[in-house]
């Protein structure tokens, strides 16, 4: 829960309403929040009792109707009193049958009585405008959504309890102090007063860039846990891509024919790696060609390339490999390539000795291929789940604290306070950003756009 003081909502907002499942299953639930949530969930559902009596946050049986009559014979409904609710105001949720047209009808008599349908991400903004949620527990509910991987689901639900607010919210107080005794030295410099010594103040100030840096340092697993890699399998024709495709995946998703040029088009699929999500690239192979389609192929080959984390140049194990092999002058790549020896069941040739060597058809090597992978990716060992780990943009705001703090360092072995206090105070500025204590407007609408609405 955010510790920091909430901005609050006027009594006067509108109360909104949409839809906090998807349309299609058994059950459809319609969230209500708002000064008026009850008032106008009342004049769409009815029951033995009114939403306003308590007992509260319990499901009751009743029916929901419009001005023209019934619309769904039995909706479960429960009221949430604020502040004890996810948005921190009153909560109505109403559980109608599932199917596309009857809660929607349920849900427009909602904004016929008065409900404004809510904004993306906008229920999940009022909590945090109203101190239910700091600004990284908010970004989590939608990590915890797009997660791809347990690995990314854990870090979301940690980020959720608070652990990377509570992680910079350390911080912040450490700097907070620093600041309090810099700028009592401004203030009373005619006074003979106990402050800290200047060492004590670079200690501190030390302390607070190593803890900075240690939590930036987590920015390249966070981004890799929450949007995944785009790993490409590409090299000549007839090499057994496609087959590695399927065997990865376990299952048949690519065609496999011994006809080379097969693969005319890039195909994707998503796949976990040992616990990394990746977005798997399946390129037509690549070698001169006449025909128009399978050039245009090609260069689409190409472009994945140069657009790829990590390359896997797929070669024919039981064939010559210099005809075959990587050629680093014929490609742009930012990242590591692994080159693999495929069909490793027949006689394998000449492939360089760090070749990984698989059987796409028996499976033979795959185990080895995904350890290849992982340490292409993490390019450090990685043996466990990080405990936090930073988005990009809480990286920015790290590195412009981290930044500042630098500066301060740089300004206290000349003993300019006033240069100090400034530093501090920029450091604190960028890290308020991360949990949302010193958040522009304008981000936060840029953060909760990327919501679904609903949440």
């Amino acid at each position: 829960m955010n510790d920091s003081p909430p901005l609050h909502i006027s009594p006067d907002a509108d109360t909104i309403a949409a839809f906090a499942t998807a349309l299609g299953g058994a059950v459809a639930v319609i969230r209500i929040s708002g000064p008026q949530a009850v008032a106008l969930a009342q004049q769409v559902w009815a029951g033995q009792a009114p939403l306003a009596s308590p007992p509260f946050r319990a499901l009751r049986l009743g029916t929901a109707r419009n001005a023209h009559g019934p619309l769904d014979g039995e909706v479960l409904a429960v009221h949430m009193p604020g502040p004890h609710s996810f948005t921190g105001e009153d909560v109505v949720e109403l559980h109608c049958h599932g199917g596309a047209l009857g809660a929607r009808l349920v849900l427009l008599a909602l904004l016929d009585a008065g409900c404004r349908h809510a904004d993306p991400g906008e229920f999940t903004k009022r909590a945090f405008l109203n101190g239910r949620l700091d600004l990284t527990q908010a970004e989590a509910v939608a990590d915890l959504i797009g997660a791809q991987s347990e690995s990314a689901l854990h870090l979301a639900n940690r980020q959720l309890g608070g652990l990377l607010g509570r992680r910079v919210g350390e911080l912040d107080a450490q700097l907070a102090d620093l600041l309090a005794e810099v700028e009592s030295r401004l203030d009373f410099a005619e006074e003979d007063l106990d402050w800290q010594s200047a060492a004590s103040v670079r200690s501190g100030l030390e302390a607070a860039l190593a803890a900075c840096r240690a939590l930036l340092a987590s920015q390249a697993e966070g981004e890799i846990l929450r949007q995944g890699i785009v790993l490409v399998l590409a090299g000549s024709p007839n090499v057994g891509k496609s087959s590695l495709l399927n065997a990865i995946l376990g299952r048949d998703r690519a065609i496999v024919t011994d006809i080379p040029g097969t693969t005319r088009d890039t195909l994707e699929e998503l796949a976990h790696i040992r616990g990394i999500p990746v977005r798997l690239v399946d390129t037509a192979g690549i070698r001169e060609a006449d025909d128009l389609i399978e050039r245009s192929g090609i260069e689409r080959s190409r472009a994945s390339i140069r657009q790829a984390q990590v390359v896997l140049w797929i070669v024919d194990g039981s064939a010559p490999y210099a005809p075959q092999a990587w050629k680093p002058e014929e490609h742009h790549v930012a990242g590591p390539v692994l080159v693999v020896a495929n069909k490793c069941d027949r006689e394998v040739c000449d492939p360089p000795a760090d070749a990984i060597r698989t059987c796409a058809l028996t499976g033979q090597g795959l185990d080895a291929l995904f350890d290849a992978i992982e340490r292409a990716v993490w390019q450090t060992p990685h043996h466990r789940e990080s405990e936090v780990a930073v988005s990009a943009r809480h990286g920015h705001c790290l590195h412009d604290a981290a930044s500042a703090l630098a500066d301060a360092t740089a300004a206290l072995d000349h003993e300019e306070w006033e240069l100090v206090a400034a530093a501090l105070r920029a450091a604190l500025a960028a890290l308020g950003r991360i949990t949302g204590r010193t958040a522009d407007p304008d981000i936060l609408d840029t953060i909760f756009a990327r919501f679904c609405i609903g949440k």
